[in-house]
């Protein structure tokens, strides 16, 4: 356990004033990703306050993804998604290379400067600043159908609902397909965002067992016999952490599954492009369990908030209620810069742009990583890395880190109270040019070399 004595601002409350003593500590690297914090008691009893006023201090760490709490273990630094920047909410300091983050290449991004020169040469411009229908204006909903033909899907404009990406529709299906205490079922190790949709949803997360293809259909299908399971959320194409593609055999096998206990699927195809000839989406198998959102954030570009939903026919109504009740409707100012791109071929130029550099990135990888158990494919922006046993995840990060360069524990994408796979994951996509990835590998392959505990050499 680290003796741990925040120094409290006293002109917050109480527990706000440990929670943000616990995230000053934890960015000034006085505490570490792994360290063990004093029990709810013992904090307590230190600082002459109720163990009540602890609880509520812990539970909004972990809100904000500062700690963890394992049962029968502890309470532990380190859990959730990265907040901004670094690893687990962790700011990462200037002279630190960060390949933790997955930021989707901003150097190739479409020239933005362009469409809004052409947009100011519109005479209906003043029409995308006016409140437009729920689902989208028509001609984005049918950019979003011939957009979605691309992941394999042949939708109509009825067929699409436009939303503000990927983390808008999980919330809108999460919150209209379960109630207050359901279950999400996912991959053991997942997209960390998950977890932020369910708790502020009141939602259980459980992890199904994997291997190298992906989800386990035998654990899907026992985990689908709980009586509350009722959703499966999954990244079948290039999965984030892992890089997993599930093969075609079982994509069919999970839809039936699904389609047997009657759970819904939550397909997100948001790596789907970067992959090379990747199956057919499981909602070709089971469109009426499916819900399959196909985001450009990271294939084209993350900052226009911009995504298209194709539900299950019998949910369009429903779904258009959700965009109503959570942002009544999407920006048409974003929703037509990504309309005019798609159909002017920017959005595919940027894709092919993207790939490439990311395939260049990976061969630097493979080559400057050889010989450890790195999985990686297609032109994914990131890559898992196994670790010999003398590693522990939390141990190397660290130990990573104190050498200048940020990657991502297993933990930060770990579902559920067990021990995590023993790895971490690099963001190929983070640093800014090949010269900066490269120096970020080697650090990474100099700690990997050296074991645990091992100094520098005698002379």
């Amino acid at each position: 356990m680290t003796i741990w004595l925040p120094n409290l601002d006293s002109s917050k409350p109480q527990y706000q004033a440990i929670a943000d003593a616990l995230a000053h500590d934890i960015a000034t690297g006085k505490l570490l990703l792994g360290n063990r914090l004093p029990t709810q008691r013992e904090l307590a009893d230190v600082l002459e306050v109720s163990v009540g006023t602890v609880t509520r201090a812990y539970a909004a760490a972990e809100r904000r993804g500062l700690i963890r709490g394992e049962t029968g273990r502890g309470t532990f630094v380190g859990r959730t998604a990265p907040q901004s920047f670094g690893v687990a909410g962790f700011p990462a300091a200037p002279d630190v290379i960060d390949l933790g983050v997955s930021w989707p290449l901003h150097a190739q991004d479409p020239d933005l400067s362009r469409a809004l020169r052409e947009l100011r040469r519109r005479p209906d411009l003043p029409e995308l600043l006016q409140y437009q229908p729920n689902a989208g204006m028509r001609r984005h909903r049918e950019a979003g159908a011939v957009w979605m033909r691309q992941f394999g899907l042949e939708p109509d404009a009825d067929d699409v609902l436009v939303c503000a990406g990927t983390q808008h529709a999980m919330t809108m299906v999460f919150s209209s397909v379960m109630d207050t205490g359901d279950v999400v079922l996912t991959e053991e190790l997942t997209y960390p965002g998950v977890r932020v949709v369910a708790d502020l949803l009141g939602l259980r997360v459980i992890g199904l067992a994997m291997d190298e293809d992906g989800i386990l259909p035998e654990s899907f299908e026992t985990a689908c016999r709980q009586p509350r399971a009722k959703l499966l959320y999954t990244v079948p194409t290039l999965q984030n952490p892992t890089t997993a593609t599930l093969p075609e055999s079982r994509r069919r096998t999970l839809a039936d599954i699904a389609r047997k206990y009657d759970v819904a699927i939550f397909e997100d195809a948001v790596h789907q492009l970067l992959a090379d000839d990747p199956p057919v989406p499981i909602a070709t198998f089971a469109p009426e369990q499916t819900y399959f959102i196909a985001a450009p954030s990271k294939a084209v570009v993350g900052g226009l908030r911009v995504g298209f939903l194709m539900p299950p026919k019998h949910r369009i109504e429903a779904m258009e209620r959700a965009i109503w009740a959570t942002t009544w409707m999407v920006s048409p100012l974003t929703a037509e810069i990504a309309a005019m791109w798609i159909e002017d071929g920017t959005f595919d130029e940027t894709v092919e742009r993207k790939r490439e550099e990311a395939r260049r990135r990976i061969e630097l990888m493979r080559r400057v990583l050889s010989g450890t158990g790195v999985h990686s494919q297609g032109c994914s922006y990131h890559a898992w890395i196994d670790l010999p046993e003398c590693w522990g995840s939390a141990q190397f990060v660290n130990e990573a880190r104190h050498k200048g360069v940020a990657v991502t524990p297993s933990d930060t994408f770990s579902v559920g109270n067990g021990a995590a796979p023993n790895g971490f994951r690099i963001s190929l996509c983070a640093a800014p040019n090949m010269d900066v990835l490269e120096r970020g590998l080697n650090k990474i392959a100099e700690v990997l070399a050296r074991p645990p505990g091992m100094g520098g050499p005698i002379v």
